[in-house]
């Protein structure tokens, strides 16, 4: 028969937070597969773990993943581990757990933490809905389109962000998105771990002149109905914008100063307004 493969959730900061599974888990399974065999070994050696390690990160996929589904298809057991937090979630191991279940493996996850899910319950923002999206593109252009796409999303959007790109991402949040209530998790579960919750212009203040470090979940809440109502239909908006061009500003100029002040995305504001001389 086939073998077992589970994918173990690790600590994303606090070692306290290791499950006893976890634990039983990669004592007992034949293989242990990780990111940086560095790292998890001094996981395993805090939680008195010897056990064998092999490499498995985004450069060895491919041919790793051939590798441990052999293992597999010999009846062996295998464990997935990141750096930190679960396996699969923006890491490696979806193909992995594809080849396992085509080899016959029986596949068990071990839950444990993730860092976006902690982050969303400790902002007080909505958490019926949620949309993970990874880490946003790095450059300017596209990580406006991206957030164009996911603009009307009736969930709350979660990001992980590096640190030296916050405040060029919160700048196009807010362009992008309007002045949403928004929360930044940094280091969760660390010793100066920091929830802080407020609109993205807010935001953008509290954190544009301080040397941002650590790991960052950034979290925003969906479109308010007061946002889509004025997205359709709203006089107000309209009203400023015509008074406006009245006193002599040019259309971009116009549009540009009714979406920072009503809070509201500039494409929405050109939708209301563009039939308008």
């Amino acid at each position: 028969m086939a073998g077992t493969l589970y994918l173990v959730a690790t600590p994303i900061g606090n070692l306290r937070d290791i499950t006893f599974r976890a634990v039983e888990v990669l004592k007992a399974v034949d293989v242990i597969a990780c990111e940086d065999t560095r790292h998890t070994r001094k996981l395993l050696n805090a939680l008195e773990i010897d056990n064998k390690l092999v490499s498995y990160h985004d450069h060895n996929e491919s041919e790793r993943a051939v590798e441990l589904t052999q293992m597999l298809a010999a009846g062996k057991s295998v464990a997935v581990v990141c750096d930190a937090g679960t396996p699969g979630i923006n890491d490696p191991g979806f193909r992995l757990v594809q080849a396992a279940r085509e080899a016959g493996a029986t596949v068990v996850p071990i839950p444990g933490a993730v860092a976006f899910v902690n982050a969303a319950v400790a902002s007080g923002l909505p958490t019926d809905a949620l949309f993970f999206g990874g880490f946003l593109p790095a450059k300017t252009g596209e990580r406006r389109r991206r957030l164009e796409e996911l603009r009307d999303i009736p969930a709350t959007l979660i990001f992980y962000e590096a640190p030296h790109r916050l405040i060029a991402s919160l700048r196009d949040c807010l362009e992008v998105l309007g002045d949403r209530n928004a929360s930044i998790a940094r280091e969760l579960t660390k010793l100066h771990e920091e929830i802080v919750t407020a609109r993205l212009s807010k935001l953008i203040e509290q954190f544009e002149n301080d040397t941002v470090r650590g790991e960052i979940v950034l979290t925003i809440d969906r479109m308010s109905e007061v946002d889509v109502a004025a997205d359709t239909s709203d006089p107000s908006v309209v009203s400023r914008y015509r008074e406006l061009i009245a006193a002599g500003a040019e259309r971009k100029a116009a549009m540009k100063a009714v979406a920072k002040e009503f809070g509201l995305p500039r494409d929405k504001v050109y939708r209301l307004v563009q039939n308008i001389n």
